[in-house]
């Protein structure tokens, strides 16, 4: 599914199934709460913190997707068309990131 298809799915579900987008600080504020929740998980999963018991059940897909259905939201509701908002960063760090990961000692 493009991004484009992804942006007109939520947008569906908002009109289908939701009263409204919520306006644009709550939605900021939710995106950081979602984060937040894919954060925990990486640190435990992932880092050095020990993972406790009620957290071993969640499920990173499924909290990466709540970031995604967020930042798609923010994107419709503020007329950003994000496949094209991509497409262009993309290039962007192709053009200027190449060599200079290539060229890093840390990565070798």
């Amino acid at each position: 599914m493009s991004l484009k298809e992804s942006q007109k799915q939520v947008d569906d579900w908002i009109k289908n199934h939701g009263v409204r987008y919520f306006n644009e600080l709550t939605n900021m504020a939710q995106l950081t709460e979602e984060v937040g929740e894919v954060a925990r998980i990486i640190a435990r999963r992932y880092g050095e913190q020990s993972e406790k018991e009620s957290d071993k059940q969640k499920d990173l897909g499924e909290e990466l997707a709540d970031v995604m259905f967020v930042v798609l939201c923010l994107a419709n509701q503020t007329d950003t068309d994000l496949e094209a908002a991509f497409a262009k960063k993309l290039q962007l760090k192709t053009e200027r990131d190449h060599d200079r990961h290539h060229s890093n000692e840390k990565l070798k």
